[in-house]
């Protein structure tokens, strides 16, 4: 009933403003308006609302709003275009877009999940601060989603006799989460669709490295004072004992080098061979990729003693969670990637306007900024693809004479994907974690209030300098 009301609701909208024809064969950007926005600005909001306002209704009715919104998207659709409009854009977005983005994030989940990190701990600020550099330092080998998943939780272990404790998982996802993916292919879904797209594997570690300590020490040191601010305000504790850590699970560690040798294989290797779904190209390394990426799952789940998992706290809900909303925001977000791309002939041509100066020269500022901005809202991953094709999308060009407006690209992108809980993957994720053991969280908002004030200036004294 509700996604009847939403759909009819915007249905109106859009026929109201004669947008378009119920003709047309695919989705016009350039022939949208904004009320096509509406459905995409409603999981946001949800997102956003449901667990400060209605965290009972939330927490047990996500998956029904969130399909609201997902209906209230493809009903128009349907309706101005036909039904196999529809039909061919929801399987775009599933298994040309979704499905490989899910599959990997679920590998590295139950992968990371199976890893056992155990001993005395104590979050002081130097043990915190030792943490996530650490996990800073390993995003760019095992993905953001693997550094998160590894050490997320002995944080919170660290730091659960912290009556104030929320900041530090902030932190962890403004450096673990987000920046410190920014050196590889392997860190950031963005990157590896650059990678993907042509550029070389190592071009991000040898043009971002400086801009990314940059960031990261800066972020550190302002996590240093706040983390010891806020210690000095807690009641005192006893001396912390000697240091002992034991790691299991170390089985995982394998999996997770299988992991990057499927993601790297399916780039490398390419047969030439793709099979039509509806009107979406799926390549056969793709394909190959994801089974094994599903297969390497299922092996960690077999291989490591339920007992780790256990003393992890290990559960399918964060997951699952993630699955649910980012379904929907990647079917809700169809037509405003179609308003994107549409460029300058599209509702959006205001806003990319702005990244070409007057000489015709790529205004690159203007690139960091826009890609960064969006990629907090619309995910960084299709956001950084709309800004590669728009800055022309030809990687051997983007990698040389174009090479600081890439940087710039690339930048905003993973840096900018910390700004919302929905930038990036693994900032929902670990807010969920997080959650689940009791940590306050801030809200949607009040997480925007953190990332606003800490990370905007960063970026910048970035755009002075480093840009």
């Amino acid at each position: 009933m509700v996604s009847r009301l939403l759909a009819a609701a915007i249905f109106s909208l859009l026929t109201s403003s004669g947008a378009l024809a119920a003709s047309d064969a695919a989705l016009d950007g350039a022939r949208l308006n904004w009320a096509w926005a509406l459905p995409f600005a409603g999981i946001l909001v949800t997102i956003a609302t449901g667990p400060l306002l209605f965290p009972r209704l939330w927490h047990h009715h996500y998956d029904k709003l969130s399909l609201a919104w997902a209906v209230a998207t493809l009903t128009p659709i349907a309706a101005l275009y036909g039904a196999p409009a529809a039909g061919a854009a929801l399987v775009h977005a599933a298994l040309g877009e979704y499905l490989s983005f899910i599959v990997l994030i679920f590998a590295l989940y139950v992968v990371a999940g199976g890893i056992l990190i155990s001993g005395n701990l104590r979050g002081t600020p130097l043990v915190n601060t030792a943490l996530l550099a650490f996990g800073t330092a390993i995003a760019s080998v095992v993905g953001t989603t693997g550094a998160a998943m590894i050490l997320i939780r002995p944080l919170l272990r660290a730091n659960a006799h912290r009556p104030s404790n929320a900041h530090v998982v902030v932190f962890f996802i403004f450096l673990v989460c987000n920046i410190g993916g920014a050196l590889s292919p392997l860190g950031d879904p963005p990157l590896f669709i650059g990678f993907l797209k042509g550029v070389s594997f190592f071009w991000t570690t040898q043009h971002l490295w400086a801009q990314t300590l940059l960031v990261s020490a800066a972020l550190l040191v302002v996590f240093v004072v706040i983390d010891i601010g806020q210690a000095r305000r807690e009641p005192a504790t006893g001396k912390a004992p000697p240091l002992a850590l034991q790691v299991h699970g170390l089985i995982n560690l394998l999996l997770i080098a299988l992991i990057i040798a499927a993601i790297l294989g399916s780039a490398f290797w390419r047969p030439g061979v793709t099979f039509d779904v509806y009107g979406t190209p799926l390549e056969l390394q793709n394909l190959l990729r994801d089974a094994a990426l599903v297969v390497i799952a299922l092996l960690s789940l077999w291989l490591t003693p339920d007992e780790h998992r256990d003393a992890n706290g290990f559960s399918f809900e964060p997951i699952r969670e993630v699955a649910i909303l980012f379904a929907a925001i990647f079917i809700c977000i169809i037509p405003v990637m179609a308003m994107l791309q549409a460029g300058a002939a599209g509702p959006f041509a205001p806003l990319l306007s702005a990244v070409t100066m007057h000489n015709g020269e790529p205004h690159n500022v203007m690139y960091f900024w826009l890609t960064g901005m969006l990629s907090g809202f619309l995910d960084n991953a299709p956001t950084y693809l709309v800004f590669f094709g728009l800055a022309g999308g030809d990687a051997a060009e983007l990698m040389t004479t174009m090479a600081p407006t890439l940087a710039a690209i690339s930048m905003g992108a993973v840096y900018m994907g910390a700004l919302t809980y929905i930038g990036n993957a693994p900032n929902f994720m670990v807010y969920a974690i997080a959650g689940e053991r009791g940590v306050n969280m801030p809200g949607f908002f009040g997480y925007m209030a953190w990332s606003f004030v800490i990370l905007i200036p960063i970026f910048i004294v970035l755009s002075l300098f480093g840009i």
